[in-house]
């Protein structure tokens, strides 16, 4: 049996503008966010660079935990952020050939 993963991820702009997502195929959805492709959002404020994420086992692990980050004020989401890249350095770096 296959075990799929699922992401939870935090996306950010040029200027700190956070973006929190969930997706199965995280090298997929990374690349349609760069694209401009990813969501109306993250397409009008040019979200491009990956900051965090986090594997989950299950999509209802994924789901839950996306929507618990999306309730955290700012501060927190930071944190979160800076606790393993404190340089707010592009995750997906290096990924795109």
């Amino acid at each position: 049996m296959h075990v799929r993963s699922y992401y939870v991820y935090i996306m950010t702009n040029h200027s700190g503008t956070l973006y929190t997502g969930v997706t199965n195929d995280l090298l997929r959805r990374v690349a349609e966010h760069k694209s401009g492709r990813g969501s109306g959002f993250t397409s009008r404020y040019r979200i491009t660079r990956l900051v965090h994420f986090e594997e989950r086992g299950d999509v209802q692990s994924a789901i839950e935990r996306e929507k618990r980050i999306k309730g955290w004020d700012r501060a927190k989401k930071i944190a979160l952020i800076e606790r393993d890249n404190p340089g707010w350095k592009d995750l997906s770096e290096g990924w795109y050939r």
